[in-house]
């Protein structure tokens, strides 16, 4: 499957979260991200990721998520394949003893919302990251079989944005929360 995803900058998270609360339950969870690379940076120079993801919040539960290279160029979509998995530091271990190594960890602050519109499931998350500064982004996402089905569906999640008072035409934000962190970190 391939995750369709557009982020967008948020100028008022108050408006955006009470028009999602009013389509869905929100769910506020913490997100522990851990990126594993080789050690000559394959995976990122082939626009490859390697994620260990901590979702805390009512439970708690680890993910593994293996995402190839974007399939399309005006969005962050990339073919997921995603498990739960019972321990991480077993898997940490397994990577470090397989020449991988962690390239970043950092947390992320979420409000998750789940709702169908449009004959689609949407996930979208409301999202924070206390290490850069109080900025808030919107991730919105739809899974789709293929990539001829991409098209489509970022022009659903845009208009949901529209629904949302977002405007995807001035407010997409296409940088990877690694490279904002790395550069927040470097200051």
């Amino acid at each position: 499957m391939i995750e369709a995803e557009l982020k967008a900058d948020v100028h008022n998270p108050q408006h955006v979260a009470s028009i999602l609360r009013q389509w869905a339950a929100e769910d506020t969870v913490i997100y522990r991200d851990t990126y594993y690379e080789l050690p000559g940076r394959e995976l990122d120079s082939s626009g490859r990721e390697l994620r260990l993801r901590t979702i805390s919040g009512a439970t708690t539960r680890h993910v593994l998520t293996y995402k190839e290279p974007p399939v399309d160029t005006e969005s962050q979509s990339k073919p997921e394949y995603e498990t739960e998995i019972v321990d991480r530091s077993v898997l940490a271990h397994m990577f470090s003893g397989i020449g991988l190594v962690e390239d970043i960890a950092f947390e992320k602050h979420c409000r998750n919302y789940r709702f169908h519109r449009d004959g689609r499931d949407f996930l979208a998350t409301l999202v924070q990251v206390p290490e850069i500064d109080d900025s808030t982004f919107i991730e919105l996402e739809t899974m789709v079989p293929a990539s001829d089905d991409v098209p489509a569906a970022l022009d659903a999640i845009k208009g949901v944005f529209l629904e949302l008072g977002i405007d995807p035409a001035t407010e997409l934000n296409g940088r990877y929360y690694q490279d904002m962190v790395t550069e927040h970190r470097s200051l």
